[in-house]
């Protein structure tokens, strides 16, 4: 990771164990893209029942990632505010994701207007693709 972008935990509200980033390789913000990884330990308490002599990473919890990728951008592009995931469209789990695998998230930015953000998000193993969906946000302060 780059020196000059701070970790996930530092721009999250995310904590472990629901923070399912490790690192961020690249956060442009002018740009609106973003890319992160995770590494997923074999110790990881959801390959204990997902599933049983054959673990995989759960496909909601791909998409999580993805969002935490986005929500990363979004909370260095507006800082104070919050990122609320209100829609994902077109998902689709490609292939399974195993102990020990690091997955790269890259996000796109393709709209962002009047406190929504519109975003392809893509997750590889080894550059194969093995998720990727259309993420919707709200960007604005943390509702009561």
């Amino acid at each position: 990771m780059s020196p000059s972008l701070p970790p996930p935990d530092a721009v999250l509200p995310h904590r472990p164990p629901f923070l399912y980033l490790d690192r961020v390789i690249e956060a442009d913000l002018d740009a609106g893209r973003c890319v992160a990884e995770r590494t997923f330990p074999p110790e990881e308490p959801f390959f204990a029942g997902h599933f049983p002599g054959a673990p995989i990473v759960p496909g909601v919890i791909l998409v999580e990632a993805m969002a935490q990728t986005l929500a990363y951008l979004a909370l260095r592009q507006h800082p104070g505010q919050a990122v609320l995931l209100t829609g994902v469209d077109g998902c689709k789990l490609r292939k399974p994701v195993r102990p020990g695998e690091t997955v790269r998230f890259t996000i796109t930015v393709e709209r962002a207007r009047l406190g929504v953000v519109q975003a392809r998000a893509e997750a590889a193993v080894g550059g194969a693709k093995v998720a990727q969906a259309q993420l919707k946000g709200w960007i604005g302060p943390l509702p009561a």
